[in-house]
């Protein structure tokens, strides 16, 4: 809204300086540091008022006897909402909303927080053990996937004239003038990779500071990818797929950067506040989102490999097991305990130094990420 005020105070008045308001990089980094600010100043509110309502997390019998988890039951949850006020309030301040990109992209967000609002309300309290039915939290996943896949699907021409050549795209890593098409099977991917992103970074965040910090260094990349991708120069100069207007999510993943560093001021080690549902569900659809809007799908593994080796830790403990328990009677299991984290905390490392080790890891995994589009 203030990128239109600028506006047109420039075109108004000619008033010099406002002409600032038409760059993306000027507008993003505002938006950056509008995302800090708020954390830094709704954080505090948030929490006391989470405490007053006495919205903290429950004690879990399995993680009892893990690192410092049995000092944590109590701690306010829910703590999302700090990560989507910062999030959504800059977006709607410095971007283009009447963009299809941020429309999409907002919409994606802010669904799965509310699927991730209703499961933590139902678990926290109203004291629910498993929170929102699994089969109502895919359909949730699945609403804003079909949203999603359908606009960009039917509805080309609502993000540029000719963006209809392109819709189904997507580019593939480490291949010069080589794009994969989906076609048909383009909605139904694209519901499989929101439900995977968001139902990721959830199993991700087990430790203070983890997901929301891999959060931010995946999101950091994504923002320079969608920048690129909305240059005309850059794009050709990287041999990639130009998006018209698809610039603007670069606002949105500034601000989500922004948004993440000042959730990381509080749930750093030992945490405040953890995100809950609320914010592990948005975020996890917010970087599947930036993903399919910009046509990068087959980098999700790559620049997400935290989460995705989150997510296959589980599926392999869990088939294992059922596996062995089939065969043998007896379940076995590959991890000490999964998801990931938890197993190298059984193995007697500080949560501290996971967290560290996992952020140097998604540094290089950003770094390789960005790297693909040169070697080629």
């Amino acid at each position: 809204m203030l990128y239109y005020f600028g506006l047109w105070l420039r075109e108004s008045f000619e008033i010099p300086g406002f002409g600032l308001f038409q760059y993306i990089t000027f507008r993003a980094a505002l938006a950056a540091i509008s995302a800090l600010l708020i954390s830094f100043v709704f954080g505090p509110v948030i929490i006391k008022m989470l405490k007053k309502m006495q919205i903290g997390e429950q004690a879990k019998s399995e993680l009892q006897q893990v690192g410092n988890h049995s000092l944590k039951a109590g701690t306010p949850t829910m703590g999302g909402l700090i990560v989507l006020t910062a999030l959504l309030v800059p977006t709607l301040l410095w971007a283009d909303i009447s963009n299809m990109y941020i429309i999409l992209i907002l919409l994606t967000t802010a669904w799965l927080g509310a699927v991730g609002f209703l499961d933590d309300y139902l678990k926290v309290i109203k004291k629910f053990p498993n929170g929102l039915i699994g089969k109502y939290k895919i359909v949730g996943q699945i609403c804003i996937g079909l949203i999603l896949g359908g606009v960009i699907y039917f509805f080309p021409e609502s993000f540029s004239p000719d963006f209809y050549k392109i819709n189904t795209l997507t580019t593939v890593p480490f291949e010069k003038n080589l794009n994969f098409d989906f076609g048909i099977f383009y909605i139904p991917i694209i519901i499989f990779i929101l439900t995977a992103t968001s139902n990721a970074v959830n199993l991700t965040d087990g430790l203070d500071g983890l997901s929301i910090g891999t959060v931010g260094i995946a999101t950091l990349a994504l923002a320079v990818i969608a920048y690129f991708s909305g240059n005309v120069n850059f794009s050709d100069y990287l041999n990639i797929v130009y998006l018209r207007n698809s610039g603007e999510l670069t606002i949105f993943a500034a601000a989500l950067v922004g948004a993440a560093l000042g959730f990381l001021w509080y749930n750093s080690f030992p945490a405040q506040v953890f995100m809950g549902d609320t914010g592990s569900l948005a975020l996890g659809g917010a970087i599947g989102g930036l993903a399919i809007l910009i046509k990068k799908e087959f980098l999700l593994p790559i620049l997400g490999g935290i989460f995705f080796a989150e997510t296959l830790s589980v599926i392999i403990q869990v088939s294992y097991f059922k596996y062995t328990k089939k065969k043998y009677g007896v379940g076995r299991r590959i991890f000490k305990m999964a998801p990931l984290h938890h197993h190298f905390e059984k193995s007697g490392l500080h949560e501290s130094k996971i967290v560290t080790r996992f952020y140097i890891i998604a540094v290089m995994l950003a770094i390789i990420t960005m790297a693909t589009f040169k070697v080629r």
